[in-house]
C-alpha cells in the first residue's frame, strides 16, 4: 500500500511525521508521502524540516517516507516557478491542488499544473479531455480522492482519464488519523469511481512506479 497525497501538522493535518508514518505502517504502507500545503510563504521551511526527520525516520522504519509539497490555492501564474524551487529545495513529489468541485480554486490551475509538468494533480474536478490528454502526454498522475467534497468528481476523472489515456492514483489526502486508507477502502474508492479490477491493479502500478522513482527502497 502506498500514498502519495498526506497532510501533517506543518500544514492543516493533526499528526507529527513520527506518528502519522508509524499509524500507516500499521496499516502495512509500504511508502507514505506528506505533501503539506505550501505557496511563496512557506516551502523554505516545510521542505527542509521535512527532509530532515525523513532521513532519520527512514533509517528505522519499514514504511517510507517521501518528502512532497502540495501547492495549493497558487495563482496558476506561479505555479510552474513554485514547482520549480521546490524542486530545488529537494522536494521528491510535487502535487498540485487542483480545481477541486467544493474549492475555489482558481480556473486555470489544472493546466498549469500539467504545464509544469508536476508529479500528480490532486482532485482536478471537472477536468477537461483537453487536460486529460497533457496529463497523458506528460505521464502525470489524476487523482482519484479519498477525501469528502473532492471525491465528488472522481467518476468524471476517470472518464476523461479513460477516454484520454491518462495515467491515475487513489490517495487518502488525509488530515488526521481516521483518514487513512486500508487497501480494501482504496480498493473501494477505486471501483466506486468506475474503475474496473484491472484498471485498479493499474493504478497501483502507477503509483509503484512514481514512488520508486523519487524514493530508493
Amino acid at each position: 500500500m502506498i500514498d502519495l497525497h498526506t497532510h501533517s501538522l506543518f500544514s492543516d493535518g493533526a499528526l507529527v511525521p513520527s506518528e502519522h508514518v508509524r499509524r500507516v505502517e500499521q496499516l502495512g504502507y509500504t511508502a507514505v508521502a506528506i505533501t503539506d500545503h505550501a505557496d511563496a510563504s512557506n516551502i523554505h521551511l516545510l521542505i527542509p524540516n521535512l527532509l530532515k526527520v525523513a532521513k532519520a525516520l527512514n533509517s528505522v522504519n519499514t514504511t517510507k517516507l517521501i518528502v512532497g509539497v502540495e501547492l495549493t490555492h497558487v495563482p496558476p501564474q506561479h505555479i510552474s516557478q513554485l514547482a520549480a524551487e521546490s524542486r530545488s529545495l529537494g522536494a521528491q513529489l510535487i502535487v498540485v491542488h487542483g480545481e477541486s468541485p467544493v474549492e475555489p480554486v482558481a480556473p486555470g490551475t489544472n493546466q498549469a499544473a500539467l504545464e509544469a509538468g508536476v508529479d500528480i494533480l490532486a482532485h482536478p474536478g471537472f477536468i477537461t479531455l483537453e487536460e486529460a490528454s497533457l496529463a497523458a502526454e506528460k505521464n502525470i498522475l489524476l487523482e482519484l480522492s479519498g477525501r469528502r467534497g473532492h471525491s465528488l468528481t472522481n467518476g468524471h476523472v476517470v472518464q476523461m482519464a479513460r477516454r484520454a489515456g491518462a495515467p491515475l492514483a487513489v490517495n487518502a489526502d488525509a488530515h488526521a488519523p481516521g483518514d487513512f486508507l486500508t487497501a480494501a477502502m482504496a480498493e473501494k474508492v477505486g471501483l466506486g469511481a468506475g474503475l474496473s479490477k484491472e484498471e485498479y491493479q493499474q493504478v497501483r502500478q502507477n503509483m509503484k512506479i512514481l514512488a520508486e522513482k523519487v524514493h530508493s527502497f
